[in-house]
């Protein structure tokens, strides 16, 4: 599972285009229908679904091989000039017509175990399906959670900017009385009509930015983009919040028994295991029996008369049934071959496993690390927030009757603005941090 930064939420009902069209309101969604329409438009996890249909089929096909096998088949025709009847075996030139039926049926019996491995092997392949499809839902899941924080992230911003904008229009026009009243230079109005002009575009870019949020969530869902298009943000709470104490070795252990992509890496090696005794068993001998019925009816039988159809089909009738026994004794290296691949594929599949749960682990030590730095800064961000709104109120007050000017001014307020904005930063950071070791912890999650 590739790295992640947020969290997952528990199973999910999947809905057709049109019920989700129907029930949803599209303008503003919950983040709980933002994951369910992302799985049920998404078309890597329709390919995933396909593989494991493919998978279903390999493992009946596996099954019948134990069966026996059953053909039949007619044919008629004509033949002309000298040629033996197949009735008299005498050579006659003329005209005869004929039709034959057949039926023949085939039972292996003993194949060198290779039937029964690869009906396993179909099994666990079938069984890994399964485990990529969920691994994919988990994926695309993560993926529509992230973007719908980019979202709510951008929504914050945009408040953020648009309430430093409203304080400096009021400054503004406070200062643009004071000097009116000659209390105040011009020159601080038209600084802080400098600072207006700053946070007006600091607006325009957060409504952009937030708009481009939109679009991505918006596409990943699969949906057409429209002004109107929205989310419903719940209120995110961060004083309950816990960090994991057990440890990294804690969680990573509890990760590996539920994680789809682990199980799935373990039943590939246990999967190549058979196609090895698979391979091998091309080297004993092979067992079956084999049996067919055969009739005929030719319409010209001797001093042109003919047989009724039924009593000819009767009179011919053959039987027959062998059992067959093959010993491979030199295959040109093939099944010696066909050994050694086996067992280098199951040599990857114990690299893939070891692979798997390295990078888990190793996303796990990073989550674990990230989610105390996340709290630190958090905290820190908090008291800087405190500290910058005391001084921004200090400063506007020593700015109302005249005490700084109006670049000071601005520097408190500029100093407010981005403590507040590294405050959502690191609210949001500290939150889905956390959040994702609870996803490890198979925990169940929303907002």
């Amino acid at each position: 599972m590739r790295k992640i930064y947020f969290f997952a939420i528990g199973m999910l009902i999947l809905m057709e285009n049109e019920v989700l069209a129907q029930d949803f309101d599209i303008e503003a969604l919950s983040l709980e229908e933002c994951v369910i329409i992302a799985i049920e438009n998404n078309l890597n996890l329709k390919r995933s679904e396909l593989n494991l249909l493919n998978s279903e089929a390999a493992l009946m096909e596996a099954r019948g091989q134990q069966l026996p096998s059953f053909s039949a088949g007619a044919s008629s025709g004509f033949r002309w000039g000298r040629s033996i009847n197949p009735v008299t075996n005498l050579f006659e030139t003329r005209r005869i017509g004929n039709v034959n039926i057949s039926a023949s049926s085939n039972l292996p019996i003993y194949a060198g175990g290779q039937i029964r491995n690869s009906i396993k092997q179909a099994q666990l392949e079938v069984e890994t399906s399964r485990l990529n499809v969920a691994a994919t839902e988990n994926d695309i899941t993560l993926n529509a959670i992230n973007l719908f924080i980019n979202v709510a992230f951008a929504r914050e911003q945009l408040n953020i900017a648009r309430s430093q904008l409203k304080t400096t229009q009021d400054q503004l026009e406070r200062t643009r009385r004071l000097v009116m009243a000659g209390a105040l230079p011009r020159g601080d109005q038209l600084d802080l009509g400098a600072q207006t002009a700053t946070n007006e575009l600091e607006v325009i870019n957060a409504e952009n930015n937030l708009r481009i949020a939109r679009l991505n969530l918006s596409q990943a869902l699969q949906l057409p983009f429209t002004d109107e298009f929205d989310i419903v943000v719940p209120e995110v709470e961060v004083d309950n919040l816990e960090i994991e104490t057990k440890g990294v070795a804690n969680i990573y252990s509890v990760a590996t028994e539920h994680l789809p992509q682990i199980k799935a890496a373990e039943l590939g090696v246990e999967s190549a295991e058979y196609g090895v005794r698979m391979a091998k068993g091309a080297f004993a001998p092979t067992l079956g029996i084999n049996a067919n019925v055969f009739s005929n009816y030719v319409d010209q039988v001797s001093f042109g008369t003919a047989d009724p159809l039924m009593r000819q089909f009767e009179n011919n009738l053959s039987q027959a049934a062998n059992l067959s026994l093959n010993i491979p004794i030199f295959s040109n290296f093939r099944n010696r071959a066909g050994v050694q691949r086996a067992r280098v594929q199951k040599r990857l599949s114990e690299i893939q496993e070891i692979e798997t749960k390295n990078q888990l682990r190793q996303e796990i030590e990073t989550a674990y690390t990230s989610a105390y730095a996340a709290r630190q800064a958090y905290r820190s961000s908090l008291l800087r927030v405190e500290a910058m709104e005391e001084a921004f109120r200090m400063a506007t007050q020593r700015f109302d009757v005249g005490a700084i000017n109006a670049v000071d001014f601005q520097v408190a307020q500029n100093n407010l603005f981005n403590a507040q904005a590294d405050l959502v930063t690191s609210k949001y950071e500290y939150v889905f941090r956390v959040k994702v070791l609870d996803f490890y912890l198979g925990n169940p999650l929303s907002l």
